[in-house]
């Protein structure tokens, strides 16, 4: 998974909300590529649009890798 450069159009555009519909086998197997990225590049979080999705979530790692949707916080 490719990580969005400063200046990337994506990284411009106004996020969509996810809809809980969108929450699937799919969007599991997405946070689990994200993290995988999040983590080869030393980071400890990683949003939507730095990886050319232009939606409102996010993928953190903490005290347990978590992933955000626009207010809500879950646990994996």
């Amino acid at each position: 998974m490719r990580i969005c450069k400063l200046g990337e159009d994506v990284l411009r555009q106004k996020c969509e909300v996810l809809k809980p519909e969108e929450i699937n086998d799919d969007f599991r197997a997405l946070l689990e590529e994200m993290f995988e990225t999040m983590i080869s590049a030393n980071g400890v979080g990683l949003a939507a649009p730095q990886v050319g999705i232009s939606k409102r979530f996010f993928v953190i790692i903490s005290d347990v890798p978590s992933f955000v949707l626009s207010k809500f916080v879950c646990k994996q």
